[in-house]
Formats: C-alpha cells, sequence, structure tokens
C-alpha cells in the first residue's frame, strides 16, 4: 500500500525556520522525481514544484520564490525526504505536499503558516 505522510509545519515568525520531512511507504522515493508543491490560502496550487530533485539524473529544481532559502534532501535508507525553509516570510504560507513516483503519488500536506 502506498503512502505518503508528511510532517514538521507549523507556526513561524517571518525569517525563521521549518524543516518538512516527507516518509514514505509502498514505493521508493529514489525511483523518480520527487519533490513537494505548496498552496497558499484561497489560491490554486502552483503550476511548478517549489522544489523537486530526480533521480535520474541528480538534478534539483528549485522555483525561483524559494531559490537560496529551501533546500531538498533525502535519506535512501529511511525512505524520506525533507525540505529545510530558512528566512520563511508571509508569502511561504501554504499547504506543503510531498509528492514521489514522478508525481504519481502525493501525502495530504502540512501546513505552514508564517506570521508575527
Amino acid at each position: 500500500q502506498v503512502q505518503i505522510v508528511e510532517s514538521g509545519g507549523g507556526l513561524v515568525q517571518p525569517g525563521g525556520s521549518l524543516r518538512l520531512s516527507c516518509a514514505a511507504s509502498g514505493f521508493s522515493l529514489d525511483s523518480r522525481a520527487v519533490g513537494w508543491f505548496r498552496q497558499a490560502p484561497g489560491k490554486e496550487r502552483e503550476g511548478s514544484s517549489v522544489s523537486c530533485f530526480s533521480s535520474k539524473d541528480g538534478s534539483t529544481y528549485y522555483s525561483d520564490s524559494v531559490k537560496g532559502r529551501f533546500t531538498i534532501s533525502g535519506d535512501n535508507a529511511k525512505n524520506s525526504m525533507y525540505l529545510q525553509m530558512n528566512n520563511l516570510q508571509a508569502d511561504d504560507t501554504a499547504v506543503y505536499y510531498c509528492f514521489g513516483g514522478g508525481g504519481a503519488y502525493e501525502g495530504q500536506g502540512t501546513q505552514v503558516t508564517v506570521s508575527s
């Protein structure tokens, strides 16, 4: 049974940091592209991922809005993935979803709220 569970969201002040975790079961996170989407309150899900990693060629992608502030990483032994988010801003407030299997699977999301 395929399952993805995100954790690590919460309330943080502007300029603060959070580390999101994504634990997968039923498939391997390193088999195809993996990454994170986000959906801000009252808005459509962003058209491109916030960040993603392709095991095929080792490439990593960050959207312009998070480049230099967010870092994606993984632990194959734990079949887990992480998103370190630094210097968070109000515009980063959203539900963050982990996806794997090239987008075939995604979790239920974890809420990140950046507010003073």
